[in-house]
């Protein structure tokens, strides 16, 4: 899990994870600097499975992902956010069909900033669908719904400088280096609110030579990763 700022709402997500995790289980935590009391509320929450990590200098969110992952230390990886909610069977549902492929993208229901269903979900916006190079064109793996096998690490990390979108990044490389499957389950609730950071939510506001610039960038950094 990745923080910054999220004290509104990081409560409720935590508790959503450590009821489903094992006691051999972590949940690693890494702060962005938040100046908020995240970190307290992190803090109070006294479970042996909870590993906090603090950046010393802002690192942005693909980079404070990285940090986290380079903590890991799990056969089964899960990208979460801060501010959505796990549902109960979430664990188990994505752990049984990562025991044949390398990375599981699963659906999400959307929820509003007070927790109400808004009755749509992340798989019909975004158009989800398999692929390298459809992903490439535009990327439609969300990371908190994404988990993967440790396998893939040695390929994601470390994440190259001028990548910002870690979720872009893992799906490209699982596209590429392994095996992917898309679930139509709901396993999460997706908050949507005015301070949550979704690469792939909001339309770009860059030049198409800026986009052009960064999807070769990223077929480059992909093409190369041994």
């Amino acid at each position: 899990m990745a923080t910054y700022n999220g004290a509104e709402y990081i409560n409720e997500q935590i508790y959503s994870i450590l009821k489903q995790l094992s006691l051999q289980d972590e949940l690693i935590i890494s702060d962005d600097g938040s100046t908020d009391n995240t970190i307290d509320i992190i803090k109070n929450i006294h479970d042996n499975r909870i590993s906090l990590f603090k950046n010393c200098k802002k690192k942005g969110v693909a980079h404070n992902f990285e940090n986290a992952l380079s903590h890991a230390t799990g056969d089964y990886i899960f990208l979460a956010d801060q501010d959505d909610i796990w549902i109960d069977n979430k664990l188990s549902v994505i752990s049984k069909e990562l025991e044949n492929v390398d990375c599981v993208l699963h659906n999400a229901s959307l929820i509003d900033k007070d927790g109400n269903l808004l009755g749509n979900d992340l798989f019909s916006i975004y158009k989800t669908r398999p692929g390298y190079f459809k992903n490439l064109f535009r990327n439609t793996y969300v990371g908190c719904c994404m988990a993967i096998r440790k396998e893939l690490l040695k390929y994601i990390l470390p994440i190259p400088d001028k990548i910002s979108m870690h979720d872009m990044w893992i799906a490209l490389i699982a596209e590429k280096k392994g095996t992917t499957k898309i679930l139509p389950d709901k396993l999460i609730q997706y908050r949507r609110h005015g301070n949550n950071a979704s690469t792939t939510s909001k339309k770009s506001n860059f030049s198409f030579y800026f986009q052009l610039k960064y999807r070769l960038t990223m077929f480059y950094n992909t093409l190369i990763r041994n």
